[in-house]
């Protein structure tokens, strides 16, 4: 037999040139609210922003679309972070006690954020141990020219600034003791340094606080101490505008005010003492500001304070100016906040504008200068985790129509919507305006849908849509609460959006479907409700149609044990301007919705959930069609969401014992027609055959027909193509379920005219079983050409080409373990990838992308884009197959960011790196959205001039790798990944995703536990084959 016929061919030179052209792969932006922030600092003068995480990240915010981020080498928390006043430099304070200088650099007419400098205080033998060096405050002078570090152990060091070298003029407690009458001795030590703040007119003489009480104003030239003032435990000082007086705060809940004077150099006394929230115990006052205002009485900032029995619980800060009082009530913690005020030494008066409020969840801005004290909202750090994500959608090449509507209703929702006074705006913004709007529709387990503004490299918030007021829900007896206690003392004012409780689990969004040309949505939730909502300019009143569709269709032997139906309100509901439900589609059983579908030409919708998929004509209000996919032994799909966790250790049996039966199998006598005996037929011959052909293909093993919820709908597609015969086309729709099976249905569609007198019906045209029994992830069908069918609406309205009506029609078939191109109407195969067999993976995201060429407009191809369950992003031609590019995306243990990757039709993708920030990504070399932005700084001492040919700092999420390194320490640390994977404690965990049903991306399966606890001998298998392939060029596959 000639070998030869299954070598692979070499690269085509041509060829690799074009995929050049078509493919490249980019992490460009973050979009959203950090995760963990923990620090926060801003530059008066560059009008920049800066906010550090627990995972070692910096990002700095200026104008809209003005963001750099810097990762630090180590994965250790940001304590603290300062701006060198107007030079673009920040110091970070790491909580290894490590202090890093970074620097804003121009590369390539574009600003970077790079370190340049790191310092580690030593501990000095005999003197000082090593907790006593902890770093505890830092302050920066305004002269930027030295750095004071105030530690555990009560020293006071000192560092030049921009070298970051330690001068010999450290201050210790020995040394301020010596200055100390005997009654403001605070025992042996004074503790340590909680607070140091220059004189705002002598830059030679600093403020030092200790923790026990001690405040100690010291002369830097002379080293000598001025003033000494004695108060209760220390939490925070803060300097009046013109150094006569300051403030402290402390641990009792008050603050005080002292007088600084040479006449009495000791006090006790301070000028007042206000404890707001007294006279029972308070919690301490973490952080206070005093800033004067022309108006008269100065404004007084602070955190903490509340009573500790009543409200201990609350986070908040309070705003205190004469008799005005407002008690701002987060739902996060508070981790810092500044005001943005005069900082001109020349003026006489702070006169703050806005107070910025980092919290744990959220960036809250509020506006000083307007009464009431307003909220600004955002044009970015948007908390899309306000309510967690559950499901999304993208909508590219948004018509200008539906963009202005969806403008309009969102400022008619939210009318401060204006980002024109935004604070920070330093930078300029140096990307070209988008040619295309986009749009981004995150579904929430609160049952809301929020469209986002993606154009760009600010995702902003446009307009909020809600389902529950269709529901009776107890949200109303909440809101009453709620109004009754806000007349109470303290003043509260809920301030800022982000509410992880949800009234209803119930609510939550699975799937949303849209048509962009005529302004139609469905929404599909977890409890098997449907809407179908129409957009509007007008306020309604109007009552909602209800229609049931039973999917069991009396099938019997199953009764449904998991939670009712959300009951619909009765009568007319009062609706705004936006989307505003037509028509409400119940399935029963009321289980999740698990796909959907809109053809808004044809006026219908179809969904699926764990029992079956159903068509709904909504123009007529009417059912048109409902098959039940269970097979009779998926109990488990009657058992409904809270019963998963059971299910999930059943499925894992499951799973092992299929792994344990074919270790065995081939020592087992085959039952000659079977369909496991053809498999095993294939596997015997494949063995026989591995020596001579060049690909590596793995063995698979059949799926049993009787896999718990194997009746699932993944999949639903609505297309106009031949299913009848080969000279008639006409309107079809399609179904995949868990467990291989495709329903192709032709329908009989009337003409507009007749929509209101004749139904539609639909009859079963073709039913297809992939052999191998695994889940059909999508389906799509391609013209004679071989492209997508156009969108419903695009060919009428002369938006797109018409589809090739001519020559013979396909559809791709998508499962978990393969692609499969069978021709129509006789859907017999043409052309078919294993990826499973080839490449190790299973299919978890697929879609159909259009990439344009970098060195020409005019030429683009379709591909098929798939993300597996190893985080790896494939790419193939259509409908030929071929393997075209293969990257490293999304790490494999990240199960949140694989179930939630997005992709888009022009080669873009988004997907969960944490609850409240989605990564956006790009395969496309053309179409990239990334931050391109200028920051212009004037600083002495350049540092950055030597490491002008560094590399990029890597992105925040640190998963920023070349192909060849993420596959080197995949490689690596391959077999101890697996083996703790096997020994997690995952599944034990009560907040593990694997237990949680209504999780972050609500498409979470058992499969990806599965996948997560994969065995070592299939571990082995791929370290094998990643040995066996290393001698490809990285990220492109050969022909």
């Amino acid at each position: 037999m000639m070998k030869f016929r299954f070598r692979r061919q070499g690269n085509d030179p041509h060829r690799e040139k074009i995929k050049q052209d078509l493919f490249a792969f980019n992490k460009t932006v973050e979009h959203g609210f950090p995760n963990q922030p923990s620090a926060l600092a801003y530059d008066p003068k560059l009008q920049l922003m800066a906010i550090g995480t627990k995972s070692g990240a910096i990002k700095i915010y200026g104008a809209p679309g003005v963001e750099m981020t810097g990762l630090h080498k180590d994965t250790a928390a940001v304590t603290q972070i300062h701006f060198l006043y107007g030079q673009g430099r920040i110091l970070s304070l790491l909580d290894d006690n490590t202090i890093h200088l970074w620097e804003i650099v121009q590369r390539e007419n574009r600003s970077h954020l790079v370190e340049v400098h790191s310092f580690n205080l030593p501990g000095k033998p005999g003197i000082e141990s090593t907790s006593a060096t902890r770093v505890t405050v830092m302050l920066l002078k305004l002269s930027c020219e030295l750095l004071a570090l105030g530690t555990e152990g009560g020293g006071v060091h000192f560092l030049e600034l921009p070298t970051l070298t330690l001068l010999n003029k450290s201050l210790f407690q020995d040394e301020i003791m010596q200055s100390v009458p005997e009654e403001y001795k605070c025992g042996k030590s004074l503790g340590p340094v909680e607070s140091l703040q220059e004189h705002p007119q002598d830059s030679d003489k600093i403020l030092i606080g200790y923790s026990r009480g001690l405040v100690v104003l010291w002369d830097l030239n002379c080293r000598h101490v001025d003033n000494l003032f004695l108060g209760k435990q220390l939490e925070s000082l803060v300097w009046e505008r013109s150094g006569n007086s300051f403030v402290s705060s402390h641990s009792d809940g008050g603050y005080m005010v002292w007088a600084v004077s040479s006449s009495n150099p000791c006090t006790h006394d301070p000028i007042s003492s206000t404890i707001p929230y007294g006279p029972f115990p308070c919690k301490a006052v973490n952080k206070i500001l005093w800033r004067t205002t022309e108006s008269g009485a100065p404004l007084v900032l602070f955190s903490g304070g509340m009573p500790r029995a009543s409200y201990g619980d609350r986070h908040c800060l309070t705003i205190l100016q004469d008799s005005s009082h407002v008690t701002l009530d987060f739902t996060s913690r508070v981790i810092d906040f500044f005001t943005i005020h005069c900082t001109d030494r020349e003026k006489e008066f702070d006169d703050p504008s806005a107070l910025v409020v980092l919290l744990e969840e959220e960036l809250v801005v509020i506006d000083l200068q307007m009464a009431g004290w307003p909220t600004v909202p955002a044009p970015y750090l948007a908390p899309l985790h306000s309510s967690a994500v559950t499901c999304s959608c993208h909508i590219s090449n948004v018509p200008p129509k539906l963009w202005e509507r969806v403008v309009s209703v969102g400022q008619q929702q939210c009318p401060l919507q204006d980002y024109e006074n935004w604070p920070i705006c330093g930078g300029k913004n140096l990307a070209a305006d988008p040619k295309q709007k986009e749009l981004l529709l995150t579904g929430h387990e609160d049952g809301t849908v929020r469209f986002w503004d993606a154009s760009g490299v600010s995702l902003k918030p446009l307009y909020k849509l809600s389902t529950a007021n269709i529901f009776q829900t107890d949200c109303e007896h909440n809101d009453s609460l709620t109004q009754a206690g806000e007349e109470e003392w303290p003043p509260f004012r809920k301030v800022g959006c982000f509410d992880p409780y949800s009234d209803d689990p119930r609510l939550a969004i699975q799937k949303i479907s849209v048509c962009k040309y005529s302004g139609k949505l469905v929404v599909a939730g977890t409890a098997g409700q449907v809407i179908v909502l129409v957009l509007s300019d007008e306020k309604s009143d109007h009552m909602i149609d209800v229609a049931t569709v039973d999917l069991l269709q009396d099938r019997e032997g199953f009764t449904w044990k998991g939670h009712d139906r959300l009951p619909p309100k009765s009568g007319s509901v009062v609706f705004a301007p936006g989307f505003q439900p037509v028509v409400l589609v119940q399935c029963m059983p009321p289980a999740a919705v698990t796909a959907v579908t809109l053809h808004a030409e044809w006026n219908l919708i179809a969904f699926g959930t764990s029992h079956g998929f159903g068509l709904f004509d909504y123009h007529r209000r009417s059912p048109v069609l409902a098959r039940c996919t269970l097979h009779p032994n998926d109990s488990l799909a009657m058992e409904g969401p809270l019963s998963r966790v059971k299910s999930l250790k059943k499925s894992l049996r499951q799973s092992f014992r299929r792994i344990r039966k074919s270790r065995v199998s081939g020592k087992k006598r085959v039952v000659v027609n079977s369909p496991t005996s053809k498999v095993q037929e294939a596997n015997a011959q494949l063995a026989e055959h591995d020596a001579e052909v060049t690909p590596v293909q793995r063995r698979i093993e059949p799926r049993s027909a009787d896999d718990s919820l194997s009746g699932v709908v993944r999949c639903l597609c609505f297309a106009d193509t031949f299913l009848r015969d080969g000279t008639h086309h006409g309107p079809t729709m399609w179904a995949g379920t868990n467990s291989g099976s495709v329903y192709a249905y032709a329908l009989d569609v009337p003409s507009q005219e007749k929509f209101s007198e004749q139904s539609v019906e639909a009859l079963l045209g073709k039913e297809i079983q992939l052999m191998h029994r695994a889940p059909v992830v999508s389906i799509a069908v391609l013209d004679g050409r071989g492209n997508p069918l156009p969108e419903p609406y695009e060919v009428s309205r002369d938006l797109a080409k018409a589809p090739d009506m001519q020559g013979s029609h396909s559809v791709l078939i998508v499962s978990e373990e393969q692609f499969k191109v069978f021709m129509l109407p006789k859907v017999s195969a043409k052309t078919k990838f294993k990826l499973t067999a080839h490449e190790g993976c299973r299919v978890r995201k697929v879609a159909l992308s259009n990439f344009t060429s970098v060195s020409s407009e005019e030429y683009s191809e379709n591909a098929l884009v798939c993300l597996t369950n190893l985080g790896d992003i494939h790419v193939f031609s259509v409908p030929a197959l071929r393997p075209q590019v293969h990257y490293d995306c999304i790490r494999k243990e990240d199960i949140s960011g694989i179930a939630s990757c997005l992709f888009t039709k022009t080669g873009q993708g988004f997907y969960l790196i944490s609850p409240s920030e989605y990564e956006r990504f790009s395969l496309s070399a053309r179409v990239i959205t990334e931050p391109l932005c200028r920051v212009d700084v004037e600083r002495p001492h350049d540092l950055s001039a030597h490491s002008s040919s560094s590399p990029l700092p890597t992105q925040a999420n640190g998963t920023h790798r070349t192909q060849a390194e993420s596959k080197a320490a995949e490689t690596e640390g391959l077999f101890d990944e697996m083996r703790s994977a096997l020994s997690s404690p995952v599944l034990d965990s009560p907040n593990s995703s694997a237990d949680v049903t209504l999780d972050t991306t609500g498409e979470l399966t058992v499969e990806d536990v599965k996948d997560f606890l994969m065995s070592v001998d299939e571990a082995e298998n791929n370290y094998r084959n990643m040995t066996e392939e290393d001698g490809r060029p990285p990220g492109i596959l050969i022909n």
